[in-house]
């Protein structure tokens, strides 16, 4: 072999080796790199599989744990004031605010064919009591000869008969003519009891109907708002505690800090099968006229139970379809979840009469993935932990 190949192999294999020793540096690298990356990930991943969570403790029940219902203000007495007679309203005298008392007049309805009706009994009324005196004074006669034997009996039967159909004829006309004059009292619309004018819905012109019947046919609403009444419905679960005269405290979202006393006056005394309620009339004073009758209310109701419970937010409650479950922490982070027992809804609370202690550390708002064996973090400066089951 000349040199000149000799150089050739040797330069070929000192090319491989260099190639070689840059594929097994490269390989190295690479697993130095991909190495590197996984244990990024893995601390990535512990670092996002972190759950940082907030808990609190139950609050302890007592015996008395109010309860919170809603409710609407309505006057003692409400009634609507309805025509008694057909015509054109003349004038109205109270508008809606007006105060009244019983007998006042609201307003006046001009109907002219009442009065029409009115003078036509008149007249029928002065024709039979003419009809009625001459029958009088015919029997008076006919009497007078029987009792001589001038004229037979029948006779004077029939003379008696006439007198007496004429009297009976007087008294249906004298009973038509108090009829249509009560009817002509109608024209005058007057309060029905002390209160205020609620609704006006009839103007001057205005064409009103007797009766309640049809739609517009109302003239005005009177309401009694000194004391007011509203009504509750209280679940079946406390039904046994409401008693009448108890009292209770009436709030309005848009008067903060200020409180209305009401005193339960009766209860219906039997739960309806659809709603499982009860319905409670609370009477409210309201001396100043500060309540508005409508006015959408909280009504407080004192109940005493006869137990003790745990008292959380429904904000820590997990559903799951073996039953309802709070997830609580121990000192190490760890999860339980605690199978419950929930007792009253106060709407934004409720009462766990089994499954927790007033020490445990529950977490408010938890995750539906939460686990049982979950490791978390708390909020209350505990050190990092990673995510983990058992």
């Amino acid at each position: 072999m000349s040199d000149q190949s000799s150089q050739i192999v040797k330069r070929a294999k000192l090319g491989a080796g260099m190639l070689l020793a840059a594929l097994l540096l490269g390989g190295v690298v690479v697993l130095v790199l991909r190495s590197f990356q996984a244990a990024a990930l893995d601390e990535s991943t512990a670092v996002h599989a972190r759950q940082f969570v907030a808990t609190i403790h139950p609050q302890g029940g007592s015996t008395e744990m109010p309860l919170t219902l809603p409710g609407t203000l309505q006057g003692f007495i409400e009634a609507t004031v309805y025509a008694r007679s057909s015509g054109y309203l003349v004038r109205w005298t109270k508008d809606i605010g007006a105060p009244v008392t019983k007998g006042e007049l609201l307003a006046e309805i001009n109907a002219p064919e009442i009065d029409e009706q009115f003078n036509q009994a008149e007249a029928a009324r002065v024709q039979a009591a003419a009809s009625a005196a001459l029958a009088k004074s015919t029997a008076d006669r006919w009497q007078s000869l029987r009792a001589k034997d001038a004229v037979t009996q029948q006779d004077f039967d029939e003379r008696q008969s006439a007198y007496n159909q004429a009297q009976a004829n007087l008294n249906a006309a004298e009973a038509n003519v108090a009829r249509l004059r009560n009817l002509k009292g109608f024209n005058r619309v007057v309060a029905p009891f002390n209160g205020v004018v609620t609704r006006r819905d009839v103007d001057v012109g205005d064409l009103v109907d007797a009766g309640n019947g049809g739609v517009g046919k109302a003239l005005f609403s009177v309401a009694q708002v000194d004391p007011l009444r509203l009504y509750v419905y209280v679940p079946q679960s406390y039904v046994r505690d409401i008693k009448v005269g108890d009292q209770v405290e009436v709030t309005m979202a848009e008067r903060p800090g200020e409180t209305y006393r009401g005193t339960i006056a009766r209860t219906a005394g039997a739960i309806d099968a659809t709603t499982r309620t009860m319905q409670v009339e609370i009477r409210v004073p309201n001396p100043t006229g500060a309540l508005i009758a409508g006015s959408y209310v909280q009504v407080l109701l004192p109940i005493k139970s006869a137990h003790t419970a745990l008292l959380v937010p429904n904000n820590v409650l997990l559903f799951r379809p073996d039953g309802p479950r709070v997830a609580m922490v121990d000192n190490g982070g760890r999860v339980h979840l605690s199978a419950v027992k929930i007792g009253t809804d106060f709407g934004t609370s409720v009462a766990i009469t089994s499954g927790l202690a007033q020490t445990d550390r529950i977490i408010v708002n938890p995750a539906d993935s939460l686990a049982d064996g979950d490791v978390v973090i708390l909020d209350d400066g505990q050190p990092p932990v990673a995510l983990q089951r058992k």
